[in-house]
């Protein structure tokens, strides 16, 4: 295989930019920039989450059996790199980012443009990183969205030039 080639083609595939945030039941919390996600069925309503398997965000969400995807907005390009280091937990606020507890009791960031909770139906452990099939069952806007809702998504070519995921 032309190595490449391959890295090039899998960089051509477009990703939003998402936080995903978890709390186990001991209290310990999780939070990471991540991007490759996508909606896996309508019914139910399914995501599919592929998540770094030697990550803090990994091992927590696996452990709660729940997370939540906190969608970053056009602009939000510096709390996408507050989220590619580990998270800080103080009070009420992750890395600075105030939250509040979901219906799951995974932290939804209060600045971000929305977000899904999901419960983790199952894990497929193949690779560096694991897919998270997980269940929506929550989700809420900041605010209402006018014209097509991708647009309002922060992109990862957002980031510059020179940031990749993938390939």
């Amino acid at each position: 295989m032309d190595a490449t080639a391959k890295k090039t083609v899998l960089r051509m595939i477009p990703y939003g930019l998402y936080v995903l945030t978890a709390r186990r039941a001991d209290g310990a919390v999780a939070a990471a920039t991540v991007n490759w996600v996508t909606q896996a069925s309508f019914a139910p309503p399914l995501v599919a989450v592929g998540v770094k398997a030697d990550s803090q965000a990994h091992a927590v969400a696996k452990d709660a059996g729940a997370f939540a995807l906190n969608v970053l907005a056009k602009g939000q390009q510096s709390l996408a790199f507050t989220f590619f280091r580990p998270a800080d937990l103080q009070g009420q606020t992750i890395s600075g980012e105030p939250f509040r507890p979901g219906t799951t009791g995974a932290p939804i960031l209060a600045s971000t443009a929305g977000f899904v909770e999901c419960r983790l139906v199952q894990t497929v452990e193949i690779g560096d990183h694991s897919v998270f099939v997980a269940e929506v069952v929550d989700a809420g806007l900041a605010k209402p969205v006018t014209g097509r809702p991708d647009d309002a998504t922060l992109w990862l070519r957002d980031l510059g030039e020179n940031v990749f995921y993938g390939g």
